[in-house]
């Protein structure tokens, strides 16, 4: 199987204007792209038309957990003036977290609700990780388990293995326990942990993970197209390429 293959355009949020990258972006052979707000906010049409003009697709993009929670209609429209599938909340703030079992269920029960009503309309909600999912609680559970659990089946998972391993977890491990989960791959690799230059981040393939390693757990997943991303990059265009072509060279 090969995969379809989306740029995370947070990438190169500081090399403005979006809208010119995407052409480039095209020709490296990328597939689509994967927005963050506010990138597509203030008119999802116009954005339309931008990824139109330069062959691209959007099959999900990321967006806040309150606006799951309090504005599922106005996300839900996003998606289908965008063409996207996945609604993709990334993340909750370090003053929102609590250190407790009863704080991430709370956040799974609001996926589910999320969930529930974009499957009315054929679209599906899948959380993004960071590091702070897989580090433990006081009483040794994770947080990424309690969202998945209370969350229940209808919430699926974008998973980001560069912070994973951020982390110090196992991406193989996680790939093997959420693959029936798992709709989305993100292929973020992450340089030797210290590492100062471009916040520590580097292009897919030159980091430390073992993507090699790593296909064939892909292939056990539900994902039907993976992400590149750099949360820093000093050149966007160098790690744009260089990630593609090292995807390509593995088969995906």
């Amino acid at each position: 199987m090969t995969y379809r293959k989306a740029y995370q355009l947070y990438s190169s949020r500081n090399f403005p204007p979006l809208a010119d990258q995407l052409p480039i972006l095209k020709e490296m052979g990328y597939d689509a792209i994967e927005p963050w707000l506010p990138a597509y906010e203030t008119d999802p049409a116009l954005f339309r038309r931008q990824l139109d003009d330069a062959g691209l697709d959007c099959y999900g993009f990321h967006m806040p957990l309150a606006g799951l929670v309090d504005e599922p209609d106005r996300f839900v429209d996003i998606a289908q003036t965008l063409g996207a599938t996945y609604l993709i909340p990334p993340y909750v703030t370090a003053e929102e977290r609590e250190p407790t079992v009863a704080y991430w269920r709370r956040l799974g029960e609001k996926l589910a609700r999320g969930a529930e009503a974009a499957a009315r309309h054929g679209l599906q909600v899948a959380w993004h990780n960071h590091d702070f999912e897989f580090v433990p609680l006081d009483d040794g559970s994770r947080p990424i388990d309690h969202i998945f659990d209370a969350g229940g089946p209808g919430v699926k998972f974008e998973i980001d293995c560069g912070w994973i391993v951020r982390a110090g977890a196992d991406p193989a491990a996680e790939l093997e326990k959420f693959a029936d989960r798992i709709v989305v791959i993100q292929t973020k690799d992450t340089a030797p942990l210290g590492t100062k230059e471009d916040d520590g981040w580097t292009a897919t393939g030159d980091g430390i993970i073992d993507w090699a390693g790593l296909v064939p757990l892909f292939r056990k997943t539900k994902a039907d197209h993976i992400v590149t991303e750099h949360d820093n990059p000093s050149d966007w265009q160098a790690f744009a390429r260089r990630s593609i072509e090292h995807l390509k060279a593995l088969g995906l």
